[in-house]
């Protein structure tokens, strides 16, 4: 893989957890555009967001953004929900684009262990109406900007994982 591989979906798709099996699978690094920003800022997206707003939070998906296409190769790359909207995302690397139902995406954050912390730390998903319409408009953009798109929806991450690979023709460590 000679470029960067960007995970992109809606917000609890698994993004995270599938860039380190993948990362785990294929000995290539992994990180996450909202794990960086947290960095950056020093502090958690859910207070940047209550804090700056989500204005301020997409100025900083775009720092990262070019960070990113200046500075990073060869890595698995996931990302927040929103993060696909950055205008140079494909300077960065290839996208693939983890589809599931937004049924499916509240049963996976649901069944979790930590499900509370995982609903608290997604501020857009305070209002599941608003979250719904959200994702029925951000599931056709995905669409159009992803190179590879995969179906993840009652699927274990193996074979998520060999799925990408195959597609994104990814070597195995």
């Amino acid at each position: 893989m000679s470029k960067n591989l960007i995970l992109i979906g809606f917000m609890g798709v698994g993004k995270g957890t599938i860039a380190r099996a993948l990362s785990k699978k294929s000995g290539i690094f992994a990180i996450d555009t909202d794990d960086l920003i947290e960095s950056l800022e020093n502090r958690k997206i859910k207070n940047i967001f209550k804090e700056e707003g989500e204005e301020y939070f997409r100025e900083l998906e775009k720092k990262t953004a070019k960070w990113l296409e200046k500075n990073v190769t060869d890595t698995i790359i996931s990302t927040g929900g929103g993060f696909f909207k950055v205008k140079n995302l494909h300077k960065i690397g290839k996208v693939v684009y983890l589809k599931s139902s937004f049924e499916a995406i509240l049963k996976r954050i649901k069944k979790h262990p930590n499900a509370k912390k995982k609903l608290k730390k997604r501020p857009l998903l305070k209002d599941l109406k608003k979250a719904k319409k959200l994702f029925d408009t951000r599931s056709v953009q995905y669409e159009k900007c992803a190179d590879i798109i995969i179906d993840v929806e009652d699927k274990e991450i193996d074979k998520i994982v060999k799925e990408i690979m195959e597609k994104a023709k990814m070597e195995k460590k």
